[in-house]
């Protein structure tokens, strides 16, 4: 199947014809192709597109000439009390409020749509762990009811967004040079600040580059949460012939994000502390590593994953392929805002959080022609930028009491 590109324009469509056929009546049909198709705006659904990353993909496409509808429940914890329309979200987009379990607001949202991204998910290790039937009812279930949709209302292409977290740890080498695909840190590790993963042999590991064949582990009720979305809709998908992608997102940064929701992106945690001058409080040493990508580069990713047919029925990756501490993030966020604050090491940890995980991004770049652009510097600049204009309620401290209350931060 070959959708509808928008992009497209008559002389490139003569550039694929031969020598001899440029110029005539071939060229013509052609071209008056590729006329009729610039005409034909491909309409997407966003679900969950009033938020961070959904917002961006909006932009993007609307950028590269599709129309963008938004199905979005505009939950308080994500876009405050007011729950109203962000300002944010371009006036091209049109925003249908509902929420992802509701069959006849999905069928509404679906009434028109050629192609949708499933971003609805409620976002949170931590919280996930005690909102069991909220994460499981909105992530699970909202799934379950926007595929049974798409069985009477298929559609062109279907992506969703899936979850580094579903790795777990990442993979490691051992000094033999031995590949390690299912590590965990037992309790009585992580309780003597013992926090680098361990071979068997009691041996240190070295972090590689996680490629989308590793095995899952899932270590919270949000993983196990993405890794059913993921595996639904590919299942679906092929049994209903609904091509299908999928997209393992690492941590995503950028403007637009949740500064007042401490179960957010960590750059968004930390944002909220340093604008109400206090410092970032990081668990275990602040030497655990991730993988920090911008989100215009998944917005430019997941636009990919609905171009290119040789997606369908695929996994990949999206990050930057670069790896930091958390604590260098931290530096780097005080050093682009102009602050001095230093954060603050715990030397708690909290229960289902990993130690490294780095992107492999090899299938992206082969496949989707995916290539992360923004510099995690040019990146932090914008977002510095941005959070001059804003402000943020910080609730870290009621977080890391809850999590303590619960006995899930330690």
């Amino acid at each position: 199947m070959t959708l509808c590109h928008v992009r497209p324009t008559p002389a490139r469509f003569v550039d694929t014809l031969a020598p001899a056929d440029r110029g005539g009546t071939r060229a013509v049909e052609r071209i008056g192709a590729c006329i009729a198709r610039l005409t034909m705006k491909m309409r997407v659904l966003i679900t969950g597109g009033a938020g961070f990353i959904g917002s961006h993909l909006a932009d993007e496409l609307l950028e590269h000439g599709y129309g963008v509808r938004v199905l979005d429940s505009l939950v308080s914890q994500v876009h405050g009390p007011e729950r109203r329309r962000p300002r944010y979200l371009s006036p091209d987009v049109e925003l249908v409020e509902g929420d992802v379990r509701d069959p006849d607001a999905v069928r509404r949202a679906l009434q028109g749509i050629d192609a949708v991204y499933h971003l609805a998910a409620r976002v949170g290790v931590g919280q996930s762990m005690y909102e069991v039937a909220e994460y499981t009812s909105v992530n699970n279930l909202g799934s379950a009811v926007l595929l049974e949709a798409l069985i009477s209302y298929p559609v062109q292409r279907l992506v969703v967004a899936s979850s580094m977290s579903i790795y777990g740890e990442g993979l490691y080498r051992d000094r033999h040079e031995q590949i390690h695909d299912r590590v965990q840190r037992t309790p009585d590790q992580l309780a003597r600040g013992d926090w680098e993963p361990r071979g068997a042999d009691g041996g240190g590991l070295t972090p590689v580059p996680t490629p989308e064949t590793k095995a899952p582990v899932l270590a919270s009720l949000y993983a196990l949460s993405k890794y059913d979305q993921e595996r639904m809709c590919l299942l679906v998908g092929a049994t209903y012939r609904i091509p299908t992608v999928a997209l393992r997102l690492f941590n995503v940064y950028g403007p637009r994000q949740a500064l007042s929701n401490p179960y957010t992106g960590v750059l968004a945690i930390f944002a909220a502390r340093y604008l109400n001058g206090k410092p970032p409080l990081i668990f275990e040493d602040g030497q655990q590593r991730r993988d920090f990508v911008h989100v215009r580069d998944v917005a430019a990713g997941c636009r990919l994953a609905l171009e290119v047919d040789g997606a369908i029925g695929g996994v990949f990756n999206l990050a930057s392929g670069e790896a930091r501490t958390i604590r260098a993030i931290a530096d780097r966020m005080a050093e682009a805002l102009g602050m001095s604050i230093v954060p603050r090491l715990t030397g708690q940890y909290r229960i289902g959080d990993i130690r490294h995980c780095l992107a492999e991004l090899g299938l992206a770049r082969r496949v989707l022609g995916y290539q992360p652009r923004v510099d995690l510097g040019a990146g932090l600049g914008e977002l510095a930028s941005w959070l001059a204009t804003q402000t943020a309620i910080d609730r870290v401290d009621d977080m890391h009491a809850e999590l303590a209350e619960r006995g899930l931060a330690r």
